[in-house]
């Protein structure tokens, strides 16, 4: 993927840009993003326009497979001091500084690089929003972690809980609820 900026380098004026748009050499995906490859998922254009967001809640979910129910928008979750982004199709999270980085992981979402929380620190997102989930959908995520369990790393749902604001309640409903 490429910026406005980008293409205007590589080929030196809009014209250019439309006609590599004519001819099928390029293709806009998004406002001020172009693309070689004609169909490009929309989560891979957000992590693109945003590079330090990160995938979370239920556009995460999903992207591990603890749900089936295609989220209806993207959801990013970004430092708390971020610019808001003002995109319809994304949800946006503000997340405290020190908590933010915790459970970051680079995945491939076919064939593209996204940031997304590891399925961890997702179990301590879960638990941190349970009040503002429904409770069939938080009980079918709930019951694929607990299949998931033995592949998950204790150690690292542990120190997620014990960072995550809140963390007494967090770890209260872990041992209640998951192990």
């Amino acid at each position: 993927m490429k910026t406005r900026a980008e293409c205007l380098e590589e080929y030196g004026s809009d014209y250019f840009i439309e006609k590599k748009i004519e001819e099928g050499e390029l293709y806009k995906v998004g406002k001020g993003v172009y693309s070689e490859d004609k169909y490009v998922p929309e989560i891979a254009i957000f992590s693109y326009k945003y590079p330090k967001a990160v995938l979370t809640m239920n556009s995460a979910f999903y992207f591990h497979g603890l749900t089936d129910v295609i989220p209806d928008e993207c959801d990013l979750a970004t430092k708390r001091d971020s610019t808001k982004i003002k995109d319809e199709r994304v949800k946006q999270y503000f997340v405290p500084d020190p908590f933010f980085e915790e459970g970051i992981e680079l995945a491939k979402y076919k064939g593209y690089d996204i940031l997304v929380y590891s399925k961890e620190r997702m179990l301590i997102e879960l638990i941190r929003y349970k009040s503002k989930i429904p409770f069939d959908y938080y009980k079918e995520i709930i019951l694929n972690y607990r299949k998931l369990l033995p592949q998950l790393d204790i150690q690292k749902i542990q120190d997620y809980a014990l960072a995550a604001p809140k963390s007494n309640k967090v770890i209260e409903t872990l041992k209640a609820e998951v192990f």
